[in-house]
């Protein structure tokens, strides 16, 4: 009683410091939240202390010396019951005749919780037995690892719907209807206010002529969706859209090329032109030249011959 008299007097000088600091710290507001929560906390600690210092000097709450030996008493004759003890005065009893050194050893039974341990095991594998390899209801390893690859599979599938694997590298040009219809419809509630819902331009810049700040293309316009613009107010939709759904608005926004909407901004930027068409325009090109060099060569041989 003397030791929680103590702590009670104890936290009662805290509390006075803490009001006295509460106090001289009233006038600063960043102070404020830090003394109302400190007081609460002291508050609830004298709360319990009060509480306890209530139970403990009540004396029905006491146990007596005759309680505490019965409930010590029961412990141990369980524990004497759980492992088939022998009490210590009759240990005489069950000493084997061989002795070792001075040693003599005792003839102890097995305790019976090692005995429902042992034939819990064997009941355990009795059941394991007929639940895996007799009436087949539960799964093997083999059934195990069928099932997670077909789990693997669909998982793998709605990946693939959501477009996970696409990236602004692998990105192509969606050109059919349902698609554009979703991009429109991504690009109504999204784009709208920035970018006009002809997507002449507002705040954000006029997407429907050939002049790009960021580049175009497929590729560079699903980069700019993804990584935003962030030095222009342009945020980054890659945490509300996934990776489909930025190629559909992508695909969208570029079907709108050459529409000319009548409130339309300057252009900005440059004008963007597709270096990989290029180069293939280019090659299809010196195809065509040595074709023509080829059919050129095999009508003069022609010639030579009549």
């Amino acid at each position: 009683m003397k030791t929680i008299k103590k702590i009670f007097t104890l936290f009662s000088l805290i509390i006075i410091n803490d009001m006295q600091f509460a106090q001289t710290a009233a006038d600063d507001s960043s102070m404020n939240e830090y003394s109302q929560l400190a007081g609460a906390a002291v508050f609830l600690l004298v709360a319990f202390l009060f509480i306890l210092f209530f139970i403990l000097s009540t004396p029905k709450y006491k146990y007596s010396y005759e309680r505490r030996r019965e409930r010590f008493s029961f412990l141990t004759k369980l524990s004497r019951v759980l492992n088939r003890a022998v009490p210590v005065e009759k240990e005489k009893d069950i000493m084997m005749d061989h002795e070792y050194d001075g040693i003599r050893e005792l003839n102890n039974t097995i305790p019976p919780w090692f005995n429902v341990l042992f034939y819990g095991t064997v009941l355990f594998a009795a059941i394991y037995l007929l639940d895996y390899h007799v009436f087949g209801s539960g799964n093997i390893m083999v059934d195990e690892f069928v099932e997670e690859i077909r789990i693997a599979e669909e998982k793998k599938q709605e990946l693939i719907k959501t477009g996970a694997f696409i990236n602004e590298e692998n990105v192509i040009l969606l050109t059919d209807v349902p698609s554009l219809d979703a991009g429109k419809q991504i690009f109504t509630i999204n784009c709208v206010p920035c970018h006009g819902p002809d997507a002449g331009g507002t705040v954000g810049p006029n997407l429907t002529d050939q002049y790009w700040i960021h580049g175009g293309g497929i590729k560079n316009v699903f980069k700019t969706i993804k990584e935003g613009v962030p030095v222009k107010g342009m945020i980054s939709w890659k945490t509300m859209l996934n990776p489909k759904q930025m190629q559909q608005v992508g695909s969208y926004v570029l079907s709108l090329q050459g529409t000319k909407p009548p409130a339309g901004k300057q252009p900005e930027g440059n004008v963007w032109v597709d270096t990989t068409t290029a180069k293939i325009d280019t090659i299809k090109v010196k195809i065509d030249s040595v074709k023509s060099k080829t059919d050129s060569i095999k009508t003069k041989t022609d010639s030579n011959i009549n």
